[in-house]
């Protein structure tokens, strides 16, 4: 005996059906997302991955079966029928693409039921998020959901198609059991049963399998990986996550970035039909450090920063600025034209409480009067040659409002930065639709911990000093300028790379650099200082986060919305109840034993 599913094969998704295919008769399957009776007519909303069409169960239609069968349906049922195509006439629902017609059910099988959910399944919901993680199956039946998840297919077969066949990369997997190796965030650790008391870790990135692969001669490489990071998550972080990871054999800066720049262009153009500039802009990390505070700025309004440090200095008799210029930090300034939309209250509770969350002590601030004089807190420190210079500097006129942080460089610097972004967005500045990208080069070589008292490296121990920095490892590293470069979004970091080290006494004297003894270096990377010394080209590459650039192209306001199976900001999977514990024949095998907590 036949079953409906070998007798009436699916004609096409829900979500595809026009006024083209009146007249047809058509198979429809999904789950039922809504029922109304009207009047004896019954119409019911299926739905699939692809959107929903109505159906429409008449009384007096074929030998009314289907129609006594449709009483019973309930939210969330697996059904199939079998109908015509129909147009619904002046009952047309613009709402949806399907909304000129509906199928007229001849036949209808329920294939499965449904417990009742614990939320319902629609776009808008407000359930709370922990629940819908729970029952995530449930959750990714949600049209937005659906969607993103097809658009993350989508963006895969264009990076696939764009690097391997327009630009000859060999797609290599590598291993997801490696060594592992110090610096960056934590590893992911998993035990060895056949070597007891050793570990592999989960790949925080196929740095050095990728640098192997060119000295191996494959001369271009990708991958869409999995990469894992044992650290404090936030909604742009997740324990695993994917990355576009490349790496390119004799190559320049400017022929990578030519390259990614004909990337997000593709992908924009095809998913948002916007189209990215040919030259994306080029800006210095010490100029997006001074003018946005940070090294991935949005660019897509005002507003810069500006270091007052220089022209305060042995003038200003404000004494919190005067106390921390003594100690060789910073002043730094942000000027709003637009200052009257400010109130007390923002400039007295609002505006520090965002800067104090990146260690800013307080917000200083003076309103710009009628001739360029000022009122506020600042104002009676300041003379009036120094007040007419610092106007000029930060092009204030009448009505604007200066916000003032005194701190060391990095607090000052986050500090403005987030400001900037909260009067930016308050001031409505920030065009949601609006696109602007950068690459952003020249960063440190390293970065000097006065707390381990060291030098760890900006980006990692594998990128390469600018060939003029050079000589700087053995005299003063901590000025030397990287080959590296990372390519921002709308103030996102969306990827970083680097040109490599490729020479085995260069990347030995950037371990001694960083701390490591040559005994230590040949423990933890002695693998891959070996294969450098066997004819390894330059090379360089770059590594884009997929789900962040995914999270940008679909407005998702978390990496969770555009991951199928997300893990909580405690790194839980509340769906499968991971983590949790083991067997303790499965610990006796690996050779653990738990400690008493």
């Amino acid at each position: 005996m036949t079953t409906f599913l070998q007798r009436h094969p699916r004609t096409r998704y829900n979500g595809e059906y026009r006024a083209a295919h009146v007249g047809e008769q058509v198979t429809v399957f999904g789950w039922v997302q809504t029922y109304r009776d009207h009047g004896g007519v019954i119409f019911v909303d299926v739905r699939d991955r692809s959107g929903i069409v109505q159906i429409r169960f008449e009384p007096s239609h074929g030998d009314g079966n289907a129609h006594g069968q449709a009483n019973e349906l309930r939210g969330e049922w697996v059904i199939g029928v079998r109908g015509e195509v129909i147009s619904r006439g002046s009952n047309i629902n613009p709402k949806i693409p399907t909304g000129e017609v509906e199928v007229l059910v001849d036949e209808l099988v329920v294939l499965n039921e449904s417990r009742t959910p614990p939320f319902e399944i629609k776009d808008g919901t407000d359930t709370g998020e922990s629940l819908r993680l729970k029952y995530r199956y449930l959750d990714l039946r949600r049209p937005e959901l659906a969607a993103n998840l097809a658009l993350r297919s989508k963006v895969n077969q264009i990076t696939r198609n764009y690097f391997a066949d327009e630009h000859g990369f060999y797609e290599v997997e590598t291993p997801v059991l490696m060594k592992s190796t110090p610096e960056g965030a934590r590893d992911y650790l998993v035990p060895s049963r056949v070597h007891p008391g050793q570990f592999y870790a989960l790949p925080q990135s196929p740095q050095t399998f990728k640098q192997i692969l060119m000295i191996s001669g494959m001369d271009r490489y990708m991958q869409i990986c999995h990469c894992f990071r044992d650290e404090d998550l936030r909604a742009d972080r997740q324990p695993e996550f994917t990355q576009l990871d490349l790496e390119i054999s004799f190559v320049t800066i400017d022929q990578l970035q030519s390259i990614l720049n004909g990337y997000v262009a593709r992908v924009w153009k095809e998913v948002l039909d916007y189209d990215v500039p040919a030259e994306i802009p080029i800006i210095s990390y010490a100029e997006a450090m001074d003018r946005y505070g940070r090294d991935a700025p949005d660019l897509r309004f005002g507003l810069p920063l500006t270091d007052l440090s220089d022209l305060l200095r042995d003038r200003i008799t404000f004494r919190i600025f005067a106390d921390t210029l003594s100690r060789g930090d910073m002043v730094k300034a942000l000027y709003i034209p637009e200052g009257k939309s400010f109130s007390r209250k923002d400039l007295d509770k609002v505006l520090p409480a965002e800067a104090a969350v990146y260690g800013a002590k307080g917000v200083a601030w003076a309103r710009v009067q009628p001739e360029g004089i000022w009122s506020g807190p600042v104002a009676k420190g300041v003379s009036d040659d120094l007040r007419a210079d610092l106007n000029a500097a930060l092009g204030a006129e009448e009505g604007g409002l200066i916000l003032f942080v005194a701190d060391k460089p990095s607090v000052a610097n986050a500090s403005l930065a987030r400001l900037r972004t909260v009067v930016g967005e308050r001031l409505g500045l920030i065009d949601p639709d609006a696109w602007a990208f950068c690459w952003v080069v020249d960063f440190p070589m390293f970065e000097y911990s006065e707390e381990d008292g060291r030098f760890y490296a900006m980006h990692h121990p594998f990128t390469s000093p600018r060939d003029q920095d050079a000589h700087l490892l053995e005299s003063d590293p901590g000025a030397a300028l990287a080959n590296a470069y990372d390519l921002v979004v709308n103030g996102v970091e969306m990827g970083g790379g680097s040109i490599r080290i490729h020479d085995s006494t260069v990347q030995a004297k950037i371990f001694e650099i960083l701390g490591f003894n040559a005994e230590e270096a040949r423990q933890k990377f002695g693998f891959f200082l070996e294969a450098l010394q066997y004819g390894t080209p330059p090379h360089g590459g770059i590594a884009l986060g997929l789900d962040r650039m995914l999270m940008l192209l679909t407005g998702a306001e978390s990496l969770r919305d555009v991951i199928a199976f997300p893990k909580t900001q405690k790194a839980t999977c509340l769906m499968s109840e991971s983590p949790g514990p083991v067997d303790g024949e499965q610990l006796k095998e690996l050779h653990i034993r738990l400690a008493k907590a």
